[in-house]
C-alpha cells in the first residue's frame, strides 16, 4: 500500500465541549485533510511543538521522552497512521538505534507530538485517507491560500462552534443524511463534528 504524506495544518477546540479538540492533518500532495479528535493535554504539547517560542519551564512528558532518547541515540525516523477501526486511528513510530529499526504501537496523537521533537515526516496509507479524508471546498478562502502551513491556527480559522446535535444522536440518522450533515460540516470548515459524523459513516460502511 502507498504512504501518504501528511503536515499538521493546525488545531482547533470547541467552546462548548469540554477537552474536545481536532488536530487537522493535510495531504501534501492534494486538499484533502484528516481531522482526528485528541485530548486536552496531547493538543497542549502539539501547540507547544508547533510554536518554537513556547517552552514551558518544566519538561512535559513528550519533551522528556525525547531527552530519554536523545540520551541514549534513539531517533524517531517517521510515523506512520497505519488503521482506521470504528473511528480509531492507529499508529506506528519507526525508531532507529544502531542502525537497528524498532516499531512501536501509539496513539495518534502521541507519536504526533513526537514527530514534531524529532522533526520526523508523519505519513497514512493511501485507503485510510480514501475512507477518511475530507476535501475541502473547491475555492478556498483567501485566508486559506495564504495561511502558513503546519501553524497552529486560531479556533476562527477552523469555525468550531457547538453541535446541536448530540454526538449519540448521529446513530439514528439515515447514511444519506449523514453525508448531507458531513458536507455541510467542511463547507462550515466545522472539522470537529466532522471528524465525528465522518466516523458514524464509517462504522456504518465498515
Amino acid at each position: 500500500m502507498s504512504l501518504v504524506k501528511l503536515t499538521i495544518k493546525g488545531i482547533s477546540y470547541s467552546q462548548t465541549q469540554n477537552g474536545a479538540y481536532a488536530l487537522i492533518l493535510n495531504e501534501v500532495d492534494g486538499e484533502r485533510k484528516l481531522p482526528i479528535v485528541i485530548g486536552a493535554f496531547e493538543a497542549q504539547s502539539i501547540a507547544i511543538a508547533l510554536e518554537k517560542e513556547i517552552k514551558p519551564p518544566r519538561p512535559l512528558t513528550h519533551d522528556l521522552f525525547k531527552s530519554f532518547a536523545d540520551r541514549f541515540d534513539i531517533v524517531v525516523k517517521q510515523v506512520i497512521i497505519h488503521k482506521l477501526v470504528d473511528g480509531v486511528f492507529y499508529s506506528s513510530i519507526i525508531c532507529e538505534r544502531d542502525k537497528i529499526e524498532e516499531i512501536i504501537d501509539a496513539r495518534t496523537s502521541d507519536a504526533i507530538a513526537l514527530a514534531l521533537r524529532f522533526a520526523a515526516p508523519i505519513f497514512t496509507y493511501k485507503n485510510i485517507l480514501d475512507k477518511a479524508g475530507i476535501y475541502l471546498n473547491a475555492n478556498p478562502s483567501e485566508n486559506e491560500n495564504t495561511e502558513e502551513e503546519g501553524a497552529l491556527s486560531s479556533p476562527e480559522t477552523f469555525g468550531i462552534e457547538n453541535d446541536s446535535k448530540p454526538e449519540n444522536s448521529y446513530s439514528k440518522l439515515s447514511l444519506s443524511e449523514l453525508h448531507e450533515l458531513l458536507e455541510s460540516a467542511v463547507q462550515d470548515e466545522d472539522y470537529e463534528k466532522a471528524a465525528r459524523i465522518r466516523d458514524e459513516i464509517s462504522k456504518r460502511e465498515s
